[in-house]
């Protein structure tokens, strides 16, 4: 599988996995230019979105909907206007050659799910918007290739900005963001010798920076003796699959753990 993160945070988020049969898209927040340039890097374009999952109803993750009306589009709640396929968690469902397994998460939204994305062998976590990740879903995302987690936030970081304290006590919650050092422990639970890249994503502009998400990974996994890529996502710099394989050349806010 290929695939690509194309925008992460709290302007928009929007992931893209292609396999040898069909093009997935999981989110399409963000800006329909955005998307649309970025697609066309990976020589894409709207039409060729067949089939688009969505996480939740926070406008961060669907503000594009109806650039994909042509796609399926699996959701696990209603969507006004959008005709839709009902996923429910814990029941996998074949996309093509893809098995997907939708996984409830903690957040303030009406209904929020993860998906596990399985295809030639290999398996795909995507996990982010969750207060905490129950030991139920850390047994299903256990040894996988490649994660797409949250961490969105330091906790100091949050607690300094000048939000009113019942959005950061929203945020903080059992229902809000993972913060670094809780994605951090999520992370060293679940990798094996399988895990070769860990993408951070989510990460809050305000309350945490790209290298201090990348820092607290970091040092909890140091001792973990596999070599694992990992990077910290933009808001809007795509990361490919690719790059992170080949280059790693995303300067302070990638690395490479490889413990022996």
């Amino acid at each position: 599988m290929d695939f690509a993160l194309l925008a992460s945070g709290s302007k928009g988020n929007c992931f893209v996995l292609k396999s040898a049969k069909t093009t997935i898209m999981i989110d399409c927040g963000s800006t329909k230019k955005h998307i649309k340039d970025s697609l066309a890097k990976l020589a894409l374009s709207f039409e060729d979105i067949n089939h688009l999952l969505i996480t939740h109803d926070h406008s961060d993750h669907i503000s594009q909907i109806n650039s994909f009306k042509k796609a399926n589009i699996y959701a696990p709640i209603e969507l006004d206007d959008i005709k839709r396929i009902n996923v429910k968690p814990y029941e996998s469902f074949m996309i093509e050659d893809i098995k997907i397994t939708p996984i409830a998460l903690s957040h303030d939204a009406s209904f929020t799910v993860g998906y596990i994305l399985e295809c030639d062998k290999e398996k795909l976590s995507y996990i982010t918007d969750t207060g905490y990740l129950s030991e139920k879903n850390i047994e299903l995302i256990k040894g996988s290739n490649y994660y797409i987690l949250e961490s969105n936030h330091d906790v100091e970081m949050l607690m300094a900005t000048k939000r009113p304290l019942y959005i950061k006590s929203r945020i903080y919650s059992d229902r809000g963001h993972l913060c670094n050092e809780s994605s951090a422990e999520i992370a060293a639970k679940v990798i094996n010798s399988k895990t070769s890249i860990i993408i951070l994503a989510h990460i809050s502009e305000e309350a945490n920076s790209r290298e201090k998400a990348l820092k607290v990974m970091e040092e909890r996994l140091k001792d973990k003796k596999y070599k694992i890529k990992i990077a910290s996502a933009g808001q809007y710099e795509m990361i490919r699959k690719g790059i992170i394989d080949e280059k790693m050349d995303l300067g302070s806010v990638s690395t490479t753990i490889n413990v022996e």
